[in-house]
């Protein structure tokens, strides 16, 4: 696909028109903000254009007022771009991540890194045990989905017809480009979920594997 249909089929996913995405792009270049005199100037359209734009974005978050700049005449409104403008922009986080875990895995060997993401399942889920306490099986499901759906997962829970157990379902991963190179990732998941409900976690079926979702059974602990 050519760069230009990405760029614009990147923006209709975000709702930003490419005016909008113009002005992104200038008050990133200026961070001290721009007025929309200033702006109009640089666009070449008019200031009312300008302001329809600015509204849409400013109700969106990605920019906001920053100051009144006092001039002889009226005072003039300037516009900066805000955290959520910034990170409108595309970022190369998949690229680094996957940098750092060829790395750990080169040093540590398959097994180890295993170990290692198991241990990061664990520790994540240390720092959010206080949310189960006094929690029966059923609500520490629910508390897990949350937990799950806030990370960015699309999940449910089903029962598995042959025993009876209940199985968290993940219709996307979060991770996926990431987890098809390095497979171990998947051990953090099954760390996390183990730690948190205080049961045995046997996952069914994986995406990065090739399956339509990933599906992980709860049930008890072997002893």
């Amino acid at each position: 696909m050519h760069l230009t249909n990405l760029i614009i089929e990147s923006l209709m996913l975000q709702n930003i028109s490419l005016r909008q995405h113009h002005i992104l792009q200038l008050l990133l270049e200026n961070r001290v903000g721009l007025s929309i005199d200033a702006l109009a100037k640089v666009m070449d359209i008019s200031r009312a254009a300008v302001q329809q734009h600015l509204v849409g974005l400013e109700g969106d978050g990605y920019i906001k007022k920053n100051a009144l700049n006092k001039t002889a005449g009226r005072p003039v409104v300037i516009y900066g771009i805000t955290d959520k403008g910034i990170n409108y922009f595309p970022k190369q986080y998949a690229w680094f991540s996957d940098l750092i875990l060829s790395e750990l895995r080169q040093e540590m060997g398959a097994e180890g890194f295993k170990d290692y993401m198991q241990r990061l399942g664990i520790r994540l889920a240390n720092s959010l045990r206080s949310q189960f306490e006094g929690k029966n099986l059923n609500d520490r499901i629910e508390e897990l989905l949350l937990i799950m759906a806030n990370l960015g997962f699309q999940v449910t829970t089903e029962i598995e017809s042959e025993s009876s157990k209940s199985v968290i379902r993940a219709n996307n991963c979060i991770y996926h480009d990431l987890a098809q190179k390095h497979i171990e990732i998947c051990a953090f998941d099954l760390a996390l979920m183990s730690s948190l409900l205080d049961k045995e976690v046997k996952q069914l079926s994986c995406m990065a594997k090739g399956d339509c979702a990933c599906r992980f059974r709860i049930q008890e602990k072997q002893t």
